[in-house]
């Protein structure tokens, strides 16, 4: 009896290591998928187990800066494990090597074993490399196996990265497969799809985005300065990478602009450009880029020389094509002999799955009948009977409703008459908390320093009262604000950004916490409503700063662009613990994210104990 105890202990505690190793994977997969290795690596350096050298491994290797080969394949490790490790050679094979069918094998069996495991985010990692791996061929072969592996992926992307990325490629792919002038879009949806990807996404799926964006305003809103505007963010955000997935987008992005320009008819700038690119293929062994670079040399040479039509020659131009075709021709053969086993496996899979669901239906419909011809002669006698109980109780329900309706409406009408009351008072109390309790927060702070001064004269008394003096004025002069209902106050005569300058000049004036105001791009004046609005948001979180922070600095950033106006205000106080913010309860936190959201925009809180908090808002104008 005490030997099976022992057993049943072990197994438990094995099933635990188990259970824990498993939720330390998912952790680390969600980190390196938002590109946060740093925070990935500082989690596995704390993990008490081991082995763990494979997850240092993937975090490595996801970065994609290769500084020795893959450990070699295990297949008696674990399942997580060897999960791991198939997708760490195929990331080697597919970014150091340049060998997409080695890659792609290597990526297939990390599905495989994801879905063994069972886990979403598992297979999630393995079609996000896969789907990578085929938008980097179709770019080179017209490929369309991806739009497959999308819709594959699309039955496990549940968390809101992994949309985006589904929603993002989609696009890419989409526009890439399409002629110029059938391709469809819709705008809006992409800026929307911009906002999440700045909240919830990477910085490389940002690029990708704005690379597509720039693709768009050029060939369909015939936008100049937007397409060097979205690609010039792209560029700043891939330069100076050592990531090889930066780098080839980096140079991607160069060789669109200078697409760009030889459209545009700017030969000699695109000519320049494309003499001081250097087709540095260490870093990055695939075709395309070889391809694209030497078919931008083709088409610009051809337009330079049909442009000087006195000394028109083809030879620079043939040149190149010749180069452009023979890559082609690789290319081509590459695809010849690049089958993918695993999409014809999943097509005779998904064939006999739609063959036995045909079976049962037809099973089932033969059922149906039978049941429906025995018993349509008894609900033929029954029916006769049931129209005059019908009968019966439609009158009854009419008469119900009639009732009903006359109830609701004298409901209706007193719940309209309490909710313009609650809203009232709900505006009035907004309005203490917002306007006056910012004002009182500073006027506490005045006091604590008159009392601190007292002792140690530091500064002048007399301007220390003069300053408390006006505060109180102040105090009183809001308050006969809110009693005449003039809410706008000093936003109405001088607009959101001197408002702010003028509350962080007061707040500053105590000497107990410096506030900087810095802004950008605030020239479009923008709607009285929105600016009142945004003022209270930022004066209540001023006020939590003074109250909770104690904090010595604080500085609020003002940004504004074409598309919407971004508010990041950080302090260096105490900080608190991200996962116990709870904005459902309570009246600071949760009343301004319910602010945030009415007008539109997105709020978000970065914040670290001991290391200050950072609030984040950006709001559509």
């Amino acid at each position: 009896m005490g030997r099976y105890l022992k057993y049943t202990i072990i197994l438990l505690i094995s099933f635990g290591c188990i259970e824990k190793r498993s939720k330390d994977s998912l952790l680390i997969l969600k980190l390196v998928k938002e590109e946060k290795f740093r925070g990935a690596k500082s989690h596995v350096s704390n993990l008490s187990y081991v082995p763990k050298e494979y997850l240092v491994e993937y975090i490595d290797y996801k970065q994609l800066i290769f500084s020795n080969e893959p450990i070699p394949l295990d297949e008696n490790k674990n399942k997580i494990s060897q999960f791991f490790q198939h997708t760490c050679h195929g990331l080697f094979w597919l970014y150091k090597i340049g060998d997409e069918e080695n890659a792609h094998k290597n990526f297939e069996k990390a599905l495989i074993l994801a879905k063994q495991i069972g886990e979403e985010q598992f297979i999630c990692e393995s079609y996000r490399n896969i789907i990578k791996l085929y938008d980097l061929f179709s770019d080179i072969t017209n490929d369309k196996s991806h739009l497959i592996y999308l819709g594959e992926y699309e039955k496990y992307a549940n968390d809101e990265y992994d949309k985006i990325f589904l929603k993002l490629y989609k696009i890419r792919l989409k526009q890439r497969v399409t002629r110029i002038e059938d391709f469809k879009y819709n705008l809006n949806e992409i800026l929307s799809l911009e906002k999440r990807i700045k909240v919830n996404g990477s910085p490389l799926l940002l690029a990708n985005l704005k690379m597509t964006k720039a693709s768009l305003f050029f060939y369909y809103e015939k936008n100049a300065d937007s397409t060097v505007y979205n690609l010039n963010i792209a560029k700043s955000i891939l330069k100076n990478s050592d990531n090889v997935e930066y780098k080839k987008l980096y140079f991607a992005a160069l060789l669109n602009e200078i697409r760009y320009n030889r459209i545009l008819g700017r030969l000699n700038l695109a000519k320049s450009q494309l003499d001081n690119l250097i087709l540095d293929t260490n870093f990055y062994n695939n075709n395309d880029l070889k391809k694209f670079f030497y078919q931008r040399k083709w088409r610009l040479h051809e337009a330079i020389n049909k442009s000087n039509s006195q000394n028109y020659k083809m030879d620079s131009s043939l040149f190149y094509k010749a180069k452009y075709l023979a890559m082609e021709a690789e290319i081509q053969y590459k695809k010849s002999r690049y089958q993918t086993a695993s999409l014809k496996t999943e097509y005779q899979e998904n064939k006999n799955k739609r063959l036995e669901k045909e079976l049962k239906f037809w099973i089932f419909s033969s059922l149906t009948i039978i049941l429906l011809a025995g018993s349509t002669s008894y609900l033929i006698i029954k029916n006769s009977r049931r129209k005059r109980l019908l009968a019966l109780q439609e009158k009854e329900l009419e008469k119900q409703k009639n009732i009903t309706l006359i109830k609701e409406q004298e409901i209706n009408t007193i719940n309209a008459m309490v909710a313009g009351q609650e809203k009232e008072r709900k505006q009035v109390a907004e309005d203490l908390h917002d306007n006056l309790g910012s004002v009182i927060a500073t006027l506490k702070l005045h006091f604590d320093n008159l009392r601190i001064n007292q002792k140690s004269k530091k500064i002048d008394q007399e301007l220390l009262f003069d300053r408390t003096e006006g505060l109180i004025d102040d105090a009183y002069q809001k308050v006969r604000s809110i009693a005449h209902a003039k809410n706008a106050g000093v936003i109405a005569n001088q607009g959101l950004l001197v408002a702010v300058q003028f509350m962080a000049e007061k707040i500053s004036s105590a000497n107990t916490i410096q506030i900087n105001v810095i802004d950008f791009g605030l020239e479009k004046p923008l709607e009285n409503s929105l600016e009142i609005s945004l003022f209270r948001i930022i004066q209540e979180l001023t006020t939590n700063i003074i109250k909770h922070a104690h904090a010595s600095k604080a500085t609020i950033h003002i940004t504004q662009d074409l598309d919407d106006i971004t508010i990041l205000i950080e302090d260096n106080g105490i900080g608190m613990d991200s996962s116990k913010i709870h904005l459902q309860k309570g009246m600071g936190l949760y009343s301004i994210k319910t602010r945030v959201a009415h007008i539109g925009g997105s709020f978000a809180i970065d914040a670290t104990p001991t290391k200050g908090t950072t609030v984040i808002i950006q709001v559509p104008t």
